[in-house]
């Protein structure tokens, strides 16, 4: 049985859909990700190939799910068999398959920000690093891990089953302020800390040098966090556009979504690399677990850096649940629109799935690493490259005319629209995929088949 006869939910409010577009994008991809990539990668060379590519190739590609999301008012499975034929129809199980494998191991990472904020009302954090690490690599992995990440699958699970309008708008409403709200307050207080100015030099000043060195890692590290970051590739924007109607302005609705989310970003690298100079901690400490164990070891180095650290925790767990709330909705409507199951026994089934699918990843890091390397670097860019091409290049018509609503003639910039998709936004994507795929070569080289062998 199919629910396509069945009354499709909707946004009840324009707020609310911008909330939630904003909520999905403002997640752990702008305070867990964003941090620890830009120290990776070279402070300020790595945020001007960042921007560049949430300009030219984020806000393109973000209209180009809204168009297909609105038009077939389908999951991205639907809606990729509506607007496809032959292989194009199944170019939607990529963005079901992303959504699946980055909730499972989000989840364990949003575990981990729920008891760092706890750890910074009851001990505090160390403010030595090794020591930091030590502690992190106890609390990352093992059955408090498994504890947490059930605890947070289950919120998420909760808030989505009670649907779009009653559960996910709601949410989100408070959700969004208070993210925004925080940061702001956060970036204030870290501007007045003693290593401020030297933190701005190293995340604002790009080192030309840096980036002709080590574009081959920049440039896919770039273009995966942009698309994560934007909920891209994973047929969150897709699936949230399809429940919007067709007076909507969806050019107008993804600059505001984007410029949110590039904005809260930005001040999230305004908050953690002041607090890190200040400490003394290397920003280029790599890994997932930066933030825990660089930034936890300098907020122990402060002064009432236990309640700094608390509320910065908590924060990040509060935009955890905002972007994890989009990923299973866009699970969820595909067992609603495809398979004809009810909202509840489908967000109940896969959030139990997701638990599942987690455990590996809060058993060890390496198994984290495994699945965000290929959710990041491989599948998002795959996805957000084929459904490029198939609206730019086979529904362009289709695609100029579904923008035009809600808005009017769009004249030649409609034309300019589909070929920055076809030409900049290809070829980018094109290229970060390439260096992806290497660059996952090499992990499972150098990281994991080690790992393997010492098993």
């Amino acid at each position: 049985m199919s629910s396509v006869d069945s009354p499709r939910e909707s946004w009840a409010t324009r707020l609310g859909f911008i909330f939630a577009a904003v909520g999905s994008a403002v997640g752990l991809g702008n305070v867990w990700r964003f941090p620890f990539q830009v120290g990776q990668e070279g402070g300020g060379a790595f945020l001007l190939i960042y921007l560049l590519f949430i300009v030219l190739v984020g806000f393109p590609a973000m209209l180009v799910e809204f168009v297909a999301g609105r038009y077939t008012e389908r999951n991205p499975v639907g809606a990729l068999k509506q607007l496809g034929t032959g292989l194009w129809e199944y170019v939607g199980w990529i963005f079901v398959v992303t959504g699946f494998v980055i909730l499972s191991y989000y989840s364990v990472v949003a575990g981990w920000t729920i008891r760092y904020a706890v750890l910074g009302l009851q001990d505090g954090y160390l403010a030595d690093v090794e020591a930091a690490e030590a502690q992190f690599g106890s609390l990352a992995v093992g059955l408090e891990a498994i504890v947490l990440h059930a605890l947070f699958m289950a919120v998420v699970v909760t808030v989505v089953a009670f649907g779009v309008e009653r559960g996910i708008e709601l949410a989100v409403k408070v959700l969004v302020p208070a993210i925004i709200v925080i940061a702001v307050g956060m970036a204030i207080y870290a501007f007045t800390l003693e290593g401020a100015g030297e933190a701005y030099v190293y995340y604002l000043a790009p080192d030309l040098e840096v980036l002709a060195d080590d574009w081959r890692s920049i440039v896919p590290a770039a273009a995966g966090q942009a698309f994560f970051t934007l909920s891209l590739g994973m047929g969150v924007m897709l699936t949230y556009a399809s429940y919007l109607q067709e007076d909507r302005n969806l050019a107008t609705d993804g600059a505001i979504i984007i410029g949110f989310d590039t904005a809260i970003a930005f001040i999230v690298g305004l908050i953690v690399f002041p607090v890190l100079f200040t400490a003394g901690v290397d920003p280029a400490a790599p890994g997932p677990g930066a933030i825990f164990v660089s930034l936890a070891a300098a907020f122990g180095d402060l002064t009432l850096g236990w309640l700094v650290g608390a509320v910065f925790f908590a924060t990040v767990a509060v935009a955890a649940l905002s972007s994890a709330i989009s990923l299973l909705e866009v699970l969820v409507s595909y067992l609603i629109d495809e398979r004809g199951i009810g909202r509840v026994p489908a967000t109940v089934a896969l959030g139990g799935g997701l638990f599942v699918l987690g455990i590996p990843s809060a058993l060890d890091l390496v198994l984290l690493d495994l699945f965000d390397g290929f959710a990041d670097q491989i599948l998002l860019v795959l996805g957000g490259l084929l459904l490029s091409v198939l609206v730019g290049w086979r529904r362009s018509d289709l695609a100029i005319t579904e923008l035009e609503l809600g808005i009017g003639d769009l004249g030649p910039y409609g034309d300019a629209w589909i070929w920055a998709v076809r030409i900049p936004v290809i070829a980018a994507l094109l290229v970060a995929l390439t260096l992806g795929v290497l660059g996952y070569i090499e992990f499972l080289q150098d990281d994991f088949w080690p790992w393997i062998q010492e098993l």
